[in-house]
């Protein structure tokens, strides 16, 4: 799986999914129901996931604001100035059976507006 890894400035891991499958893959197998899913609202782009879920830490503001704008970087609203992104927990992300890779539904979401940015990527 094409899968790229961060760590927000508060410590917290942040995982991009680089293709459709990994997307998928990240999104319901990797990550915990109560993770933050992140995706560019309306165009296509991966899924972040800012791990906070298995420990149960509130994800600081910085942190969404940080994640948001990798979903941004890695979607083709790059080069669009502010961006909106729709989060979510993970558990209020579902994919309807026959739905193709990388589409889902979501409950519901709250919206952050940010600059796309790269942060230092973890090998």
């Amino acid at each position: 799986m094409k899968i790229k890894r961060f760590l927000s400035s508060a410590g917290l891991e942040i995982l991009v999914g680089q293709d459709d499958q990994s997307n998928d893959y990240l999104t319901f197998r990797v990550a915990h129901a109560n993770d933050v899913w992140f995706h560019v609202n309306g165009t296509p782009g991966s899924h972040v996931i800012l791990r906070c879920g298995d420990t149960k830490v509130q994800p600081d503001k910085e942190s969404l604001r940080e994640a948001a704008a990798l979903a941004a970087w890695f979607s083709k609203m790059r080069t669009g100035g502010k961006v909106t992104v729709s989060y979510c927990f993970v558990k209020q992300v579902g994919k309807p059976r026959g739905m193709r890779p990388g589409k889902v539904t979501i409950k519901s979401a709250k919206k952050l507006l940010v600059r796309p940015e790269l942060l230092e990527e973890i090998k």
